[in-house]
């Protein structure tokens, strides 16, 4: 049996597709440790639970920053545990896995993502780049000569690039995406309301009322968090108006690199995206009214790919499915 994996090394969570099951896991990128010992507690959604209420010896952290290998060492742990849940212990053949990096990591991140798969049990490595994932996985025909763009907003970096007979035209890759998003609600509330609110605080106002775009009736939602003043816990209501004032400097900045991308686009393929539109993958696209503001900002049609989240490990693992193929042939 050849258990052949595709995985989505994300910042904010790692998702990993096994050759002829799909995706079979899908959990946050955390690893917690004891100092002390320096023993790994949880990985993945129980180390996320712990994030910010740990006991001073226990750490939470997340060893991928941006989109990069911040930690190799908790990393190479992470991905070993992850290959064995997905693929089970009793696995003969070391698999053949195929990892999907931001567009603009450089030799030496790719190199290190490589070195800790095959560190974590792979038997071949080969590293695929995000949006050219992300376009597999929504089902796009790539080696076809037309151009599609793609709008990868993840944990900790945003992708966008023009893709045409299978390889990337033009593209870019910057740090802002969904784990500023939450920083600046955490700074909103800081300014605003003297509140002092954590990361997964901030996430669930992102979930539950966060938009980029007035909204035609705005939500609001009660908040819980520290008053800074009196440093008693107090909460807030805040409404989905504040959040887009609090996330439009972050926005804008993905609006602006779309921006700049479709202007070093040639004029064919310019002429492609505007006719097919442009499409949004990854978490941070969940985020509500980010198709109207680019729609608004570049008077292209814009749409969030039918499942965001899964768009880029389902191309990763196509991806794999395809080398395999071409292997047993």
């Amino acid at each position: 049996m050849n258990s052949d994996i595709g995985i989505d090394l994300g910042t904010a969570s790692i998702l990993v597709y096994v050759r002829g099951k799909g995706v079979v896991l899908k959990e946050p990128s955390v690893v917690a440790f004891d100092r002390d010992t320096n023993k790994i507690k949880a990985i993945g959604e129980e180390a996320r639970l712990m994030l910010g209420r740990t006991p001073g010896n226990i750490v939470a952290v997340r060893p991928l920053r941006q989109g990069v290998i911040s930690d190799y060492t908790v990393t190479e742990k992470m991905m070993k545990y992850f290959i064995q849940k997905a693929v089970g212990k009793k696995s003969f053949r070391k698999p053949l896995v195929s990892v999907c990096v931001p567009s603009g990591a450089t030799e030496v991140e790719k190199k290190a993502v490589e070195d800790a798969t095959f560190q974590a049990g792979a038997r071949d490595v080969k590293i695929i780049e995000e949006p050219i994932a992300a376009a597999i996985g929504i089902g796009i025909d790539i080696a076809k000569p037309c151009g599609n763009m793609i709008v990868d907003i993840g944990g900790g970096t945003s992708d966008i690039a023009v893709i045409s007979l299978g390889g990337t035209v033009i593209s870019t890759s910057i740090k802002i995406a969904g784990d500023d998003f939450d920083e600046a609600i955490v700074r909103y509330m800081r300014k605003k309301h003297n509140l002092l609110i954590g990361e997964r605080t901030a996430e669930d106002i992102k979930i539950k009322i966060g938009t980029c775009y007035p909204l035609p009736e705005p939500m609001t939602m009660d908040v819980r968090g520290r008053n800074l003043v009196t440093g008693l816990p107090k909460t807030v209501t805040v409404s989905s108006e504040e959040t887009e004032e609090a996330l439009r400097e972050s926005t804008l900045q993905i609006v602006d690199a779309v921006h700049s991308v479709l202007e070093k686009t040639p004029p064919e393929l310019a002429a492609d995206v505007s006719d097919r539109g442009i499409v949004l993958t990854g978490g941070g696209a969940l985020t509500r009214g980010l198709e109207e503001l680019i729609s608004v900002h570049t008077g292209i049609n814009t749409m969030t790919a039918e499942d965001p989240m899964t768009c880029v490990v389902i191309g990763t693992g196509k991806y794999v499915e395809f080398l395999s193929g071409k292997r047993d042939e």
